[in-house]
C-alpha cells in the first residue's frame, strides 16, 4: 500500500495582458526563481525554481516564451 502518491504538478495559468514573466535573481547567492509579475502593481507570483538551463527551458516551453524575452530583476 502506498501512503504517498506523486501528483502531476500543473503550472498555473496567467493571462498575458495582466502578467509578465520575469526571473528574480538573488544578488548574494545567485539563486533564480521564475515568476509572473502583475503589470499593474508589480506583485510577484513564484512559479518555479531555476536550478539549471533545463529548468529555464521547461518554464519557457510551458508558457510559450523565449528566454531572450524574459527580464531579470534583482
Amino acid at each position: 500500500m502506498k501512503l504517498f502518491k506523486k501528483h502531476a504538478s500543473a503550472l498555473p495559468v496567467f493571462p498575458p495582458e495582466e502578467y509578465e514573466p520575469v526571473i528574480r535573481r538573488s544578488i548574494c547567492t545567485g539563486e533564480q526563481t521564475a515568476c509572473m509579475r502583475r503589470r499593474d502593481n508589480g506583485q510577484l507570483r513564484e512559479v518555479m525554481l531555476i536550478r539549471s538551463p533545463a529548468d529555464l527551458e521547461e518554464f519557457c516551453r510551458s508558457y510559450g516564451l523565449r528566454a531572450e524575452d524574459i527580464r531579470t530583476i534583482y
